[in-house]
Formats: structure tokens, sequence, C-alpha cells
């Protein structure tokens, strides 16, 4: 029997913009499935684990900056999407996911596949809805089409975000051999007008006054996409007003203007009082720098933070004002208002900048080989218009250390967990026919293999593995370092190789554990291909801990003088 109501569910999401869904297999979400892959203007793929479906679906929505629809089996299938709705949640990426579930009167009563579905992801969710569990009224189907509306416009607004829709559904729901399906043309459909948020002139005012005492000036843009608008604005008041501007690399708004390799010597505690700043103005999301933020919250200036929707963030530990505005008028507005900052302060910043830019060639050209020289060895061969995936612990850290990146930075560090690195690879190749670069660690690999559980191709995927047998990380943390159950029980050490995966997948592959078979294997690796491409480099663990010891000292002897 065809459900109509979820037909025309699945025609207002195609009306409202949706073009892409990722379905799971199960049968309680049958009609989800069918309705979905039958619909002509929507894009379906079907990913069997569920985890990494809903990887693959956040990183197809974080590139598209639209919701991606997420549709799955009652049950545990719901739970092992949690890992990326969280993620999702804290990156503000928008999607809406659709769980099949049973009649409410048959959970928890020994039945299969039941859980408690409805408000499941808890806090992690811009909203869960619970769509009427029969159709017979007339109302009940007003009241799902309102809900569907609803929630892809909730998905949307500042900051967008997942939304759950739970639906439970009764048998029989596969159609009769002459039944056929038939979407409305123009399903219900309502819209939310919404206008930017701009401060007062009052507001304007007050900022004003309070600026008129400020010389020491940083702004520090968190995660976020590239914005060529705000990259403009940033550098103008870097070139024209002297602020101080630091960019982590996943705020993809680092420049020649801005500071970059701040984790270098922010830590400094003899550079500390020259760097100390006035004032901190962030927008964007989280930064990666541990030293930056330590630094700040030391620093006890005020913070000012930009938040169109008025949160507060209070990263620093020091927040005194938050915005309610887009970071782009304000800042704009900041271009005209502000006066000259100290330029004495501007040039120790960018003194120290350069200092690590001319002294990192020379630190590398004198290490022996591991990950860290590897990794400014591969940088340099990836196109400029790759998107740049990286997992997080090791490979995140090692780029921000490097500098400034032109390609687009893309790390799920809104948890910043190493689950499903792979996926959110694996989706953003759907959206894109430019190369895809993920770097990762060993263990954030081997993790997710899952994501390439799946019939679709994936020819600009390039895979840059850092294997060091272990979580290596916890080799440069001071606590577990010092444990001896470290290997065992905080690096896991582990003897795999990705070579056995390549060749069950059908990738190419390739292994490097010495320069010249790194040369030798990044020839070609961006060469057009019908497979997906990886490097495995192979290194100690041990050994990457004493080239990075090694290159952080030449740097702060550098800055001594």
């Amino acid at each position: 029997m065809i459900i109509q109501p979820i037909l025309d569910l699945v025609a207002i999401c195609a009306k409202k913009g949706i073009e892409n869904a990722i379905l799971s297999p199960g049968s309680r979400s049958a009609p989800l499935t069918l309705a979905f892959a039958r619909h002509a203007d929507i894009h379906s793929r079907t990913i069997s684990d569920e985890r990494s479906a809903a990887f693959i679906a956040m990183g197809m929505a974080q590139q598209l900056g639209q919701p991606v629809a997420l549709v799955c089996t009652s049950g545990s299938a719901a739970l092992n999407y949690y890992p990326a709705i969280a993620e999702a949640f804290f990156q503000q990426i928008p999607l809406l996911i659709l769980t099949a579930d049973r009649p409410p009167e048959w959970i928890d009563q020994w039945d299969g596949q039941t859980i408690y579905q409805q408000e499941v992801y808890g806090k992690h969710i811009k909203n869960s809805f619970q769509l009427p569990d029969s159709f017979e009224q007339k109302d009940q189907k007003w009241h799902a089409e309102r809900i569907i509306n609803e929630a892809i416009n909730l998905s949307r607004q500042f900051p967008a975000g997942p939304v759950h829709i739970n639906i439970p559904l009764r048998e029989p729901f596969y159609p009769d051999p002459e039944e056929t399906y038939e979407f409305p043309e123009s399903p219900r459909e309502f819209t939310v007008l919404t206008s930017q948020k701009q401060l007062s002139e009052e507001s304007l005012k007050h900022i004003q006054n309070r600026l008129s005492e400020i010389k020491k000036l940083v702004i520090v843009p968190g995660q976020q996409k590239p914005n060529p608008q705000l990259q403009g604005v940033l550098d103008q008041l870097v070139k024209e007003k002297e602020v101080v501007v630091i960019t982590d690399t996943i705020s993809n708004l680092q420049s020649e203007s801005s500071v970059s390799l701040h984790d270098h010597f922010v830590g400094n505690e003899s550079l500390f009082e020259d760097l100390k700043p006035e004032l901190v103005i962030s927008f964007g999301k989280s930064i990666i720098s541990k030293s930056l933020k330590q630094f700040l919250r030391k620093s006890n200036c005020s913070h000012w933070h930009i938040q169109e929707n008025g949160e507060a963030k209070d990263t620093y530990r020091h927040l005194t004002r938050v915005l309610a505005c887009s970071p782009l008028g304000f800042l704009n507005w900041l271009k005209i208002n502000l006066q000259v900052q100290d330029s004495e302060y501007f040039q120790k910043w960018h003194a120290l900048e350069k200092t690590v830019l001319q002294t990192l060639p020379s630190a590398f050209s004198e290490s022996e080989f591991g990950e860290y020289p590897a990794l400014n060895l591969i940088l340099k061969k990836i196109p400029p218009f790759s998107k740049l995936h990286l997992a997080n612990s090791m490979a995140v850290r090692y780029v921000n250390f490097l500098g400034k990146r032109n390609q687009e930075i893309i790390c799920n560090r809104g948890t910043s967990g190493i689950d499903g690195s792979n996926s959110t690879a694996v989706g953003c190749t759907f959206t894109t026919k430019e190369p895809v670069t993920l770097i990762t660690g060993d263990m954030a690999f081997f993790y997710d293999r899952n994501a390439f559980w799946h019939n679709y191709p994936m020819p600009n995927l390039r895979i840059i593995i850092l294997n060091n047998h272990a979580g290596g990380i916890f080799r440069l943390i001071d606590g577990p370092a010092k444990q001896p159950e470290l290997e065992e029980y905080f690096e896991t050490k582990q003897r795999l190789t990705a070579s056995h995966l390549a060749q069950e997948f059908g990738f190419h592959y390739d292994f490097a554990k010495n320069q010249e078979e790194l040369e030798n294997a990044l020839k070609d690796f961006y060469q057009p291909s019908l497979q997906p491409k990886i490097l495995e480099i192979e290194t100690s663990s041990p050994k990457n801990a004493e080239i990075l010891k090694k290159v952080k000292s030449k740097i702060q002897e550098a800055i001594k003088g």
C-alpha cells in the first residue's frame, strides 16, 4: 500500500530545495526509501552503515550549504547517526534526519527493532518532531505537512543545524504491483523570510567610544567556510589600520596579511607582555590552537564575540560583549570607524611571523624523515583548487603549524573526534569534480573504513595516510607520554597498513617510508584516474615526537636571536 502523506513529505522536500538523500536499507523505512528513490528531482544514494551514511550526508551538506535528507529504519539504526548529528550540530551544518519507527503502542513490548526514538538526539538537534502515527483524518495530513515545512525551515535558519522527524509507520507499507507513485505537483509549502541583524546607532556609539581607548586590537576568526568578502575587509583592516588578525588553518581566512604561524610563539612566556592585546574580537566557530586559547585567557583582555543570534561564546573567559549582527557588516563598519592601531605592537607580531617563516625550511632540511617534514613536502604538491580534509589529532595540528594554505580546509572540529573523517571526505566528493584530498592518521582512517563500502565512484578522492601504527599524539602530551601504559592503552599500537583495504575496494595504492619514495609517489598522485588513490606514509611514533621537538627548538632559538 502506498502511504500518500509520505509521498507528500518527499514532494515538499523537493519543492523546498532538498536535492540529495542518503538512504540506509531497512524494511520499516521502505515507504520513505521508495518515495525518495522514485522522485525525479532528488538524487538518492544508499549507504549501508548508518554511521558512515550520516557523516557522508554531513560532508555533502557542508559543501552545498543546503540540508541533505537522511533516512534509516527503526531501532539502533537511528543511534548510529548520533556522532555525525552531534558534529553537524556544533559545526552548524543543516541535516534533515528522517527515522522510521514502530507505532507507539509497540514500543518496549518485546517487539523487534524498537527503541525510544522520540527526541533520541537530545540537545544535539535544533528540534525533534514526531509525525502522526496515522493519516486517517484530514487534520493529521495537514499536521504532517506543517511539520516537514517547519523542520526544513528550521534546519536553514541561523545557526543552521540538524533537525529530526521521527515517523511511526504501520504495515502494510510496500506498494501493490498495480499501484503507481503520484507526487503532488504543488505540495503545501511555507517559507520564513529573514533579514540580517544590524546593531543600533546607539550601540555603535557605545562601541566607538570604547574603541577610542583601544590601540592593540586582535581579531581571531574561528572555523568557517572561505569568504572572499570577509577576507577582503580583514586584509584592509591589517593594511590600513594595523590590526593584528590571527588565523588558524580552519578559519579559511589566512592571507599574506594575517598571522598564521602563531602556534610557534604565543606560548613563549618571555613574549607575553609584548604580545598581550587590549581587546579581542572573534567570529566564526572554534579555533585549533590550544596555545592561542591559553594565551588569550591569560591576557585578561576584553573579548567581543560577533554572533548573529546573540548567543554567548566565552571561549577566552573574558567575554564582555556579544555583538548580535553579521560579521561582515560589523567589520565593514570597523574599517571606517577604527583608529590606526599601535604600529610597534603590530610589527612585533609580524616580525615573529617572519622569523618562523624563514626558519621552518632550514629546520626541515636538517630533519630526519618523519610525518612532519613529509607533510611539509606534501602540502606543496596539493593543487590549490583541491578541497583539503584534515582528520583530527595530529593531521590538522601539523597543517596549522605550517601556516597559510590556499585550499579550502575542512575538519570535523565540532566535536573534534576521529570518527567520520573518511566519510565526510567521501560526502564532499559527491558534490564536486575537483580533487578532494584527505590527510589522516592511521587510527582515524581504519576507524572509518566503512566510508568506502558503497557502489558510487569517487575518482577525485586522494587519501594521504600518516601511519605511525599508533595514536602518536599521546606521545606529545605530557600526561600519557610519561606513563608505562603509553603504548598499549593510549597509543594502542597496531600493525595494519592500507594495502589490503585498497585491494579490497579497488583503489590505487602507493607506499612510502623515506623521502625518495614519497617524492616518486607524489609525481602522478593528482593525475586523473578512474579510482581513488591512497598514499600511505609509514613512520615511527617516537621518531615523529623527536622531530617535532627539534623543529620547535630551532624556532625558539631563532626567536631568541
